[in-house]
């Protein structure tokens, strides 16, 4: 299976999403296809659970509903679905509007969905579900464990030390940063691999680059307390900006817009700071501030709630874990954009040389947030 996000498939994910978005939160098709049937196929629904952060996040639920549209150009006798989330406390509502509709599988997009997902499963073992960012391994499903939950993770250790290693390159203060959403497995993971490339680098190349926001041994560092508020995304950067830190890396889902808009507020201002995206390619899923982002540490969320969708289509679903990695595609780094041309040639091959080494387990980041 591979979760990667090249050019074209972003660029179409995102065309998908422009024409989704006019459905999201109706429970009516999405895609811009209205309720397309084919002659004498049978209609299976597949209906996804839209967070409190929207369709278009930036993240995992729009990863999560291009992978719909995908199946649904994939089969056109799919129909998709999605139901919004003012709070959590719509999470189990949505799941038994749902049931009631028969939707041949659920999606729910991220941790926060585990326990009504979890309990709805248990209750009505006949239906498919698939959940993004979340597993029994991690502890995010407790248990006991069920078969008709498919867990989509993704060792992101891997992709975010290639992030850290890169920034530790790139940094002119010395002072690189990184900070959480909410201190959850699924984004200190991130934040480990990010501190353990910097210290990689440092190691390497008899540096001292300096981390702010994350301390991989104490497990301490800076948490937004949000996945939405972009307000906390730009004052938690402006604090970093001020200490020093010329490259940021927010894992926080929308709230890293707020930390773009401060990066771009510090252009304007003659200051030197860029970032790192997370989940997805911010080049495409955050376009207008391309021109800040080295890169981003992604998940193949598309591809893999795809495969979790055509799956229960065509009845080759077996629940399970599925984890994305370096080596099949599920935790990447996006190309480098408008940063091609300014990195060094030397920190290049470094890094394709440390994809290779992580791939065939010769170089294993250290992190406490298993998957």
């Amino acid at each position: 299976m591979r979760g990667t996000f090249k050019a074209a498939a972003a660029l179409s994910m995102l065309a998908l999403v422009t024409a989704g978005c006019a459905s999201a939160g109706n429970g009516n098709n999405g895609g811009g296809g209205g309720h397309t049937k084919v002659a004498g196929a049978s209609t299976f629904s597949a209906c996804m659970i839209v967070d409190t952060g929207g369709l278009d996040d930036k993240s995992f639920n729009q990863a999560s509903w291009a992978g719909l549209q995908q199946a649904k150009a994939a089969d056109s006798s799919i129909e998709i679905k999605n139901l919004p989330s003012q709070s959590s406390a719509d999470y189990a509502k949505n799941i038994s509007t749902f049931e009631a509709q028969k939707c041949g599988i659920i999606v729910a997009t991220g941790f926060l969905m585990a326990s009504s997902v979890e309990a709805a499963a248990q209750a009505n073992p006949s239906q498919k579900f698939a959940i993004v960012d979340c597993s029994y391994a991690s502890g995010c499903l407790k248990g006991p464990k069920q078969s008709n939950i498919n867990q989509l993770v993704y060792n992101t250790v891997q992709d975010s030390f290639l992030a850290g290693y890169l920034s530790a390159g790139m940094t002119k203060t010395g002072k690189v940063a990184t900070y959480g959403g909410e201190q959850f497995g699924t984004v200190t993971i991130y934040m480990d691999g990010f501190w353990d490339g910097v210290q990689y680098y440092n190691q390497k190349h008899h540096k001292n680059v300096t981390v702010l926001g994350w301390d991989e041994k104490s497990q301490k560092g800076t948490f937004a307390g949000s996945f939405t508020d972009l307000g906390a995304g730009q004052r938690i950067a402006n604090t970093f900006i001020s200490e020093g830190a010329d490259i940021i890396f927010p894992v926080a889902g929308g709230v890293g817009l707020g930390t773009a808009k401060a990066v771009q507020t510090a252009d304007s201002g003659g200051k030197d700071v860029n970032m790192v995206w997370v989940d997805l390619d911010g080049c495409f899923s955050a376009a207008a501030y391309c021109k800040y982002f080295l890169t981003s540490a992604q998940k193949g969320i598309t591809e893999s709630v795809k495969t979790s969708v055509l799956a229960a289509k065509n009845g080759t679903f077996h629940g399970g874990t599925y984890v994305g990695t370096l080596q099949n595609g599920g935790a990447e780094l996006a190309p480098y954009h408008q940063f091609g041309s300014k990195i060094p040639a030397s920190l290049k091959s470094e890094i394709d040389q440390l994809k290779t080494q992580l791939e065939n387990g010769q170089i294993k980041p250290a992190t406490k947030s298993p998957v």
